[in-house]
């Protein structure tokens, strides 16, 4: 079903007529400057204060946005697993068995689109607690970073973690194969020839989109704590506000038209460069078209899909993500999360926050409850 990830050539070329770009390849040309910059000697002052401005300007902001990616883009708690074993001790898990007379549930998908191959504790649990509440369904981690064919995987403590759920099933992504065959074919070949700010977060938007046209079933952010079974939702997704939805959950039938419609959407009104705007902006817009409304407070259910209400999968705001951190009786864990299917912990913001494993924190509470064994691997190495 899902092939092995290609290699990409995403080196990008200066043209030749750009005279900065050009090697120097002979004697001659090593005792003259480029002539760019005997443009820029020749021209008056004010020229030369405004061209040294421009490329000033151009170059902090090229360092920005690499600063904000190296501190963005990897968890920065990362560097703790450099330290922690390859293998982990599984434990004692029932084979599920399924009645041939029953149709299997549809699979329930996670990504990885960048190229890290080493989950973190929350990525473990989130698979792990996936795995728990659907112990009949295939349960599917796609990672771009995984090798393909008969190689073996890499060895880390959270894949090893993860391999010991029988349901669970580690497969590398083929971005080139999912995409192709869809409206977002085009739109992939040519973004790998420019760069954009945010890049691996639309990367992902536009994966889950095409995932669940091509094969349906359940789609989850890695920053999910699952507290209940999904297969009874279709054709779904939450509202993460009262004004917009939001695509860390989705749930979707095979072929589905609403789908069809974001991937359209996605490339019809395109901007990499506003955050939200191919992700939970889409969607929003994209529902608000299927149900012809101006508003999300008129409908939250039309033409066979619904908009669950925000205490389904984002009981906290990501505002107040701070509350996953603070302590709470079993009472209040009870009361807030009594209508939730799923808990979105915001790893964006969370990322990097210290959680103490065996304190009373909300997050600590969730970990041992429903992904255990990862609560046990975090207390023991943490």
């Amino acid at each position: 079903m899902f092939l092995v990830a290609g290699q990409v050539d995403i080196t990008r070329r200066r043209p030749a007529s750009s005279c900065c770009g050009l090697l120097v390849s002979s004697g001659e040309n090593m005792s003259r400057p480029p002539e760019c910059l005997l443009r820029l000697r020749r021209g008056a002052p004010r020229q030369r204060i405004c061209t040294l401005f421009i490329i000033s300007f151009k170059f902090t902001f090229f360092v920005s946005i690499m600063i904000y990616w190296h501190i963005a883009g990897e968890p920065r708690g990362q560097r703790e697993f450099s330290n922690l074993p390859a293998d982990v001790p599984c434990p004692r898990l029932g084979s599920p068995t399924l009645l041939s007379s029953t149709p299997p549930p549809g699979n329930i998908f996670f990504l990885e689109t960048s190229d890290r191959t080493n989950p973190n504790f929350l990525f473990m649990c989130s698979v792990e607690s996936a795995a728990r509440a659907h112990p009949e369904s295939r349960v599917v981690v796609l990672m771009k970073g995984l090798p393909g064919g008969n190689a073996s995987l890499p060895r880390h403590l959270g894949l090893s973690l993860l391999g010991c759920f029988p349901n669970v099933h580690l497969l590398p992504l083929d971005l080139d194969e999912l995409f192709r065959d869809t409206p977002l074919a085009a739109w992939y070949a040519a973004r790998q020839r420019r760069w954009e700010p945010y890049l691996l977060p639309v990367l992902s938007d536009a994966s889950r989109i095409a995932l669940l046209w091509k094969f349906g079933g359940i789609y989850l952010d890695t920053d999910f704590i699952v507290l209940k079974n999904l297969q009874n939702l279709t054709n779904t997704l939450g509202t993460q506000s009262r004004y917009v939805l939001n695509g860390a959950f989705l749930a979707f039938e095979r072929h589905h038209e609403f789908m069809a419609l974001c991937m359209h959407d996605f490339v019809a009104h395109y901007n990499g460069w506003i955050w939200g705007h191919q992700g939970p902006q889409l969607l929003t817009r994209v529902f608000k078209k299927w149900c012809s409304i101006r508003s999300l407070d008129e409908s939250h259910a039309c033409r066979g899909v619904t908009a669950l209400p925000c205490e389904a999968f984002y009981p906290i705001p990501w505002q107040d993500w701070k509350k996953y951190f603070q302590e709470v009786s079993p009472e209040e864990l009870h009361r807030l999360l009594k209508a939730t299917y799923a808990v979105h912990v915001w790893n964006k913001k969370s990322q990097g926050t210290r959680l103490e494993a065996t304190s009373r924190a909300l997050l600590a509470q969730l970990h041992a409850r429903y992904c255990p064994t990862t609560h046990e691997a975090m207390k023991m190495y943490l």
